[in-house]
């Protein structure tokens, strides 16, 4: 299943249907996640923003956050029923949002910590490997066919009265 920003329902939905696999996470091209990996903890966020055009955005993030320990713990990465256990307690506290955007946080050593879309879930093998994709900015008002608050899209506009030859000078109203 691939899509760039999958909601927490689709994600819980993902999982449940392989509850004993073992879940890995994919941060890089073949870099997985320690399998001694916690989940530490599970954020829901409302965002409120205001873009360059001007327009108020609102929506909802799940941060489902990993945290490698120093020390390997185990050799082999938690059964996904033990991720939805902790799925399970998160909600008995927390209304999660079941249309929210989900992200995973995650950093290491050798990788600055970033929040990531899952792509994709991969079966391989006794693995369930959660494929992620780096969170990217971007321009929402272009989505509405503008830039920074402007029309996309600018004419030039040359005066029909101008011979062949003849140049703009500035002042002069044709430029």
């Amino acid at each position: 299943m691939s899509n760039s920003k999958m909601t927490w329902q689709t994600f819980k939905d993902q999982l449940q249907q392989y509850p004993e696999q073992l879940l890995q996470f994919q941060y890089a091209a073949n870099k997985l996640v320690a399998p001694s990996y916690h989940i530490t903890e599970i954020k829901q966020a409302p965002v409120t923003s205001v873009d360059c055009g001007g327009k108020v955005n609102a929506w909802t993030e799940i941060i489902v956050q990993l945290w490698e320990p120093e020390e390997a713990q185990t050799d082999r990465a938690m059964a996904v029923h033990k991720a939805l256990k902790i799925v399970d307690l998160v909600e008995r506290h927390l209304d999660l949002n079941p249309k929210a955007m989900v992200k995973i946080e995650f950093g290491n050593a050798a990788f600055d910590t970033r929040q990531m879309h899952p792509k994709e879930f991969l079966l391989e093998g006794e693995n369930l490997v959660v494929d992620l994709q780096p969170d990217a900015t971007q321009c929402k008002a272009t989505d509405r066919g503008m830039t920074c608050g402007t029309p996309a899209t600018k004419t030039l506009e040359i005066p029909i009265g101008m011979v062949s030859g003849e140049s703009c000078t500035p002042g002069g109203g044709c430029c």
